[in-house]
């Protein structure tokens, strides 16, 4: 007699993710499959696409999801979405096993459930992949133990980094060159930094964020539109704004702001431009300021 769980909807017996204890002594709980079930449930799927009988072997094969989820805990991920993550390899597993080939669900199933781990953890262990190559992939999901190894066996004072002749073992029993044993310890080594600082009632303490000195000023949109007009009112943009002067207002203003001595102490007074025309410092000023206005006028048409 077959030992599965005897209900219409299997899947109805298991909890959400969200209740992660309550899930895992649920898979706990579910009965493995015998060698023949398994047999008959894999050739029902194979030959007959009997989503129920695929059901009963993700079911059965649960907790193998459960058990090498927390071996990646390490990388700081929630095991919630490590398991997730490992199910859907599972399922791939299953819809892919082939059941005259001699081997048991078990055996096949883990490397897709490691795969499917291993591909999210290097998607979401740092907002920047370290590893994207086959050989990285393979450095990534290693050094971390071998490191931890070979300083439990080395009587010398810890260090943070690999000394050379570790760096040459790794590389040997990787199979990889021992540069690449660098560049990836130095990728796992570092960290992430936020572009933009926390949020705090402190602004005055806060350290300086990348976004402060890594932002280009000069090629902001807004910026490059204020100084293409600043150019262009400095340039052809003043020289229509004389043009609508009369020769006297034109030479006041010219002298007054635009005629700049190099000793900087600036354009004539309006003391200097009276005494040269023979009237009152009110009247220089009554025709700057006449000036000024139609100058406004003409830039702003």
């Amino acid at each position: 007699m077959s030992n599965a769980v005897a209900v219409r909807d299997p899947w109805a017996l298991i909890p959400s993710l969200g209740h992660l204890d309550a899930y895992i002594s649920a898979v706990n709980r579910l009965p493995m499959l015998t060698a023949d079930e398994e047999q008959r449930y894999a050739r029902q799927l194979k030959e007959h696409g009997d989503l129920e009988a695929a059901g009963r072997l993700v079911l059965s094969h649960l907790r193998l999801v459960v058990s090498i989820s927390r071996q990646y805990m390490g990388y700081g991920l929630p095991q919630g979405d490590l398991i997730q993550e490992g199910n859907v390899g599972l399922m791939k597993a299953v819809r892919r096993f082939d059941p005259d080939q001699g081997v048991r669900l078990v055996s096949y199933a883990m490397h897709w459930i490691k795969a499917e781990i291993h591909d999210y953890i290097v998607r979401n262990w740092r907002l920047v992949k370290v590893a994207t190559t086959k050989a990285q992939r393979k450095l990534f999901f290693n050094l971390r133990s071998i490191k931890h190894s070979l300083k439990a066996q080395s009587d010398a004072p810890q260090r943070h980094g690999l000394s050379q002749d570790e760096i040459a073992q790794v590389a040997r029993q990787l199979d990889v060159k021992p540069e690449e044993v660098v560049e990836m310890e130095t990728r796992l080594a570092g960290a992430d930094v936020a572009l933009e600082p926390p949020e705090t009632d402190d602004t005055d303490g806060a350290p300086l964020a990348p976004i402060a000195y890594l932002a280009d000023q000069t090629q902001e949109p807004s910026q490059l539109l204020q100084t293409r007009d600043r150019d262009v009112m400095a340039g052809d943009g003043l020289q229509r704004a004389l043009d609508v002067l009369d020769a006297r207002s034109r030479h006041i203003v010219q002298a007054r702001w635009l005629d700049v001595n190099d000793d900087a102490s600036g354009g004539k007074t309006l003391h200097e431009l009276a005494a040269e025309y023979g009237v009152s410092a009110e009247r220089i000023r009554q025709i700057e300021a006449a000036a000024m206005k139609k100058m406004r006028k003409a830039l702003t048409a």
